[in-house]
């Protein structure tokens, strides 16, 4: 009787308390963005891809000592709370992944575009002097 009451007050209050805890990191970082005037707050991202790590890591920690302890709901309810942390975790590294990608190619393509451009617009220079410009001229 007791252990199962023991077991289902702490599942209820660890996975309250770790809901609380990222509601406000949340809450903080609502509150820099605001101070911001809603710009950009540099290191937002990857706070929160390290709060979201740590949290799964030490969800499933305590999940692992529940289940030594024989505490079977605790057990469950950590195991939950680390796979739904991780899948957050997931989504935030894949969004940020994509983005990273395509600065990387808008940047390699405005590159490109303004190299073509100075290369079209440059009058003095012969394409038989020119060792970077071999070939049709692209203009």
């Amino acid at each position: 009787m007791w252990k199962g009451a023991l077991d289902l007050g702490l599942a209820i209050l660890l996975a309250g308390l770790e809901v609380a805890a990222l509601v406000a990191f949340w809450f903080v970082e609502g509150m820099k963005k605001w101070a911001a005037k809603g710009g950009p707050v540099p290191g937002g991202t990857s706070r929160f891809l390290m709060v979201l790590s740590v949290g799964s890591t030490l969800s499933a920690l305590v999940g692992y000592g529940s289940s030594r302890a024989d505490l079977p709901v605790a057990c469950v309810s950590q195991s939950v709370v680390a796979a739904l942390l991780m899948s957050l975790l997931l989504l935030g590294a894949g969004t940020e992944c994509g983005e990273r990608i395509n600065r990387h190619r808008s940047r390699r393509r405005l590159r490109r575009e303004r190299r073509r451009r100075h290369e079209c617009h440059s009058e003095g220079r012969s394409p038989a002097r020119d060792p970077a410009r071999r070939g049709r001229r692209r203009c």
